[in-house]
């Protein structure tokens, strides 16, 4: 077993062991046992009950962070020449058709998001095997295919998220940094439970929301009590 730095030993010194702390209160801990000279990211786990074998028991959706993400999101719209000026009005990094299909079919993949429109799909989706590997592949589900591409721009860059369960039944999300206030982590990792609340399947049964764990990079995990969290 590897031996624990001494900023990780003192990082688990503050988590009581087998305690389950409150939102309010992980959001004010995670900050507390971050020891990373980056504005390292905070996450969330959450195991739920159900299973995503089964196409009526995926949980796939949209959350718009109030305080945003924090991060800088590349973002390239894959569209018609009369949409252009549209997406690089939004903010839009990268902006065209042609020549970015050309340039990702060769390898090239340096952004976060990609949004294009239902007419040019026929093209995109030949590039599914490069893009959905790396989780870029547009989906009418997350808003990233659509006509109203400056819209999809504005919302993504403000800190709209999508999130799904994976294979394991656990869904795992960025809800901010740790250098935002303790508040705006709450609101930020509140409005994803909350959401992620509203799309339990009618076909899954027993407990819905298994654990939830909050955490930053290369911190411990806070296991969050699932009664605090208002609205679930």
């Amino acid at each position: 077993m590897a031996r624990l730095t001494k900023n990780q030993k003192a990082a688990l010194s503050k988590i009581e062991a087998g305690k389950a702390y409150s939102l309010k209160e992980a959001a004010a801990l995670v900050k507390e046992i971050t020891t990373t000279k980056f504005d390292a990211s905070v996450d969330i786990d959450v195991r739920l009950g159900v299973d995503p074998r089964k196409a009526n028991q995926m949980v796939r959706g949209i959350a718009t962070l109030p305080h945003g993400t924090g991060k800088t999101v590349r973002v390239l719209v894959l569209c018609t020449p009369d949409k252009e000026e549209e997406a690089k009005a939004a903010g839009a990094d990268f902006v065209g058709l042609d020549d970015y299909i050309s340039k990702i079919e060769g390898g090239w993949t340096d952004v976060d998001i990609i949004i294009t429109m239902p007419s040019v799909m026929a093209k995109v989706g030949k590039l599914g095997r490069i893009l959905g590997p790396r989780n870029l592949m547009p989906n009418p589900k997350t808003g990233t295919v659509t006509t109203e591409v400056g819209k999809a721009v504005t919302e993504v860059k403000g800190g709209k998220i999508d999130f799904k369960v994976d294979k394991t039944g656990i869904i795992h999300t960025s809800v901010g940094k740790v250098s935002f206030d303790a508040d705006k982590i709450y609101d930020n990792a509140l409005e994803v439970l909350q959401t992620i609340s509203r799309l339990k399947p009618s076909a899954a049964k027993g407990t819905y929301f298994k654990s939830i764990h909050i955490s930053s990079t290369m911190s411990p995990g806070i296991h969050i009590e699932t009664k605090s969290v208002a609205g679930i």
